[in-house]
């Protein structure tokens, strides 16, 4: 019995150790396999096993983007012909005779240059996109202080008036419908446009019968509401035939 008893325990003893083995064995014919197999799979190029799966990926986004810029393009094309075809974005009529300045126009500037000589001085305006109003919320300011004007549309201006070998004067006007203002006045270095020789006190902190009398010079030089109301015209639309040849060269990039 006690020997029965022995033996019993030395195979209870021996089974997981044979069990491990052999799981050792089936791992180490396992690994031997894998091993085999990736030599044999080695011995073919490497685009063989990789090319295929990066060519369908590769396609694949490549259909997207093609997709992506044709939905764009579409788009494009159609916001391009509605932009033609808007009253808004219409020709500017052909330039007043009374208009006193020669303008220089370079499409994709968001700003032109008006020039004239006037009792030898010259005089040039850059003249930058309007502020639109379009009267909306006007309504809700009726409970706000009566001497507070309602905003107005308007065309910012800055009006440089130079004479041979003199520092200039320079004007930032805002032109609003039938009146301009004065915001500021400077006298710049003869030898650098960029270099203020004095910058000058608050414009209406200026004496009134001062301050009248520069309107009255800029008027003279030109500078008068029937100019600035024809510019904000021309500017609106200057400010759509920019929004078109925008478009146009968005599509030009995205086709090429």
């Amino acid at each position: 019995m006690a020997f029965t008893s022995i033996l019993r325990k030395t195979a209870n003893s021996l089974a997981p150790l044979a069990i491990r083995l052999t799981r050792v064995q089936r791992s180490y014919h396992s690994c031997i396999f894998t091993a085999l197999n990736h030599g044999l799979q080695s011995q073919h190029p490497t685009v063989n096993r990789f090319y295929p799966n990066t060519l369908h990926f590769s396609t694949a986004v490549d259909s997207q983007k093609s997709a992506s810029d044709e939905s764009l393009l579409r788009v494009i094309e159609s916001e391009i012909q509605c932009a033609e075809e808007s009253d808004e974005y219409d020709q500017a009529e052909g330039t007043p005779s009374e208009f006193p300045f020669k303008i220089e126009d370079t499409p994709g500037l968001q700003t032109i240059t008006l020039t004239r000589e006037y009792d030898g001085e010259l005089i040039k305006v850059n003249v930058h996109m309007p502020d639109l109003v379009t009267g909306e919320g006007e309504a809700d300011d009726d409970d706000d202080d009566d001497t507070e004007k309602p905003s107005k549309s308007n065309v910012p201006l800055v009006v440089n008036v130079s004479k041979k070998g003199c520092p200039s004067l320079e004007f930032n006007c805002t032109a609003y419908p039938d009146e301009i203002t004065i915001d500021s006045l400077s006298v710049r270095n003869p030898n650098s446009e960029d270099e203020l020789a004095y910058e000058g006190p608050d414009f209406y902190d200026l004496d009134e019968n001062l301050q009248k009398a520069f309107h009255k010079y800029l008027e003279i030089r030109g500078i008068k509401p029937s100019t600035t109301n024809y510019l904000h015209e021309y500017m609106i639309n200057k400010d759509g035939r920019e929004y078109i040849l925008w478009l146009k060269n968005l599509k030009k990039f995205i086709e090429e």
